[in-house]
């Protein structure tokens, strides 16, 4: 007896979200422990890189918490540890990335690009773009849960 593979694409549902988030980041993870770095400093650091006007710590540990759902009390040991690196320098009320800080993200970035383009390269454009909308549906009530819990 012999047996084919499905041609049906499996039903996205959270585990299967799970799975693709996690197993990005740890590609990701991977590339950024060889700069010495962490998720949550590269998110942190990435925010205050990319920002158009330089941030306040609440303002960076407001946009990361949007991003990562971090316990704030988290989020500022992260930028304490981002400081002591001297990848962020206070600067009055405001910590601004340092050339440093600039640079990591710049090498992370590079050297993650071509490790994306596998991942990603090849997907049909339709794809993404029913992906793209499923996964901002599912954010959007995610974050309305969130919303509602801390209610």
């Amino acid at each position: 007896m012999t047996t084919t593979a499905s041609t049906t694409a499996p039903i996205a549902d959270a585990r299967a979200l799970g799975l693709a988030h996690y197993a990005a980041r740890g590609v990701l993870e991977h590339v950024l422990a060889r700069h010495g770095a962490t998720f949550q400093q590269q998110i942190a650091l990435r925010a205050a890189v990319t920002a158009d006007a330089p941030r306040t710590p609440n303002d960076l540990v407001t946009e990361v918490r949007g991003s990562l759902k971090a316990d704030p009390s988290d989020i500022r040991a992260t930028l304490d540890e981002l400081l002591a690196k001297q990848l962020l320098v206070a600067d009055g009320a405001h910590l601004r990335p340092t050339d440093a800080g600039r640079e990591l993200i710049a090498a992370v970035g590079a050297e993650a690009a071509p490790i994306t383009a596998r991942i990603w390269g090849g997907i049909p454009d339709e794809d993404l773009t029913a992906a793209g909308r499923v996964l901002a549906l599912v954010a959007a009530r995610a974050n309305a849960e969130l919303a509602a819990l801390a209610a």
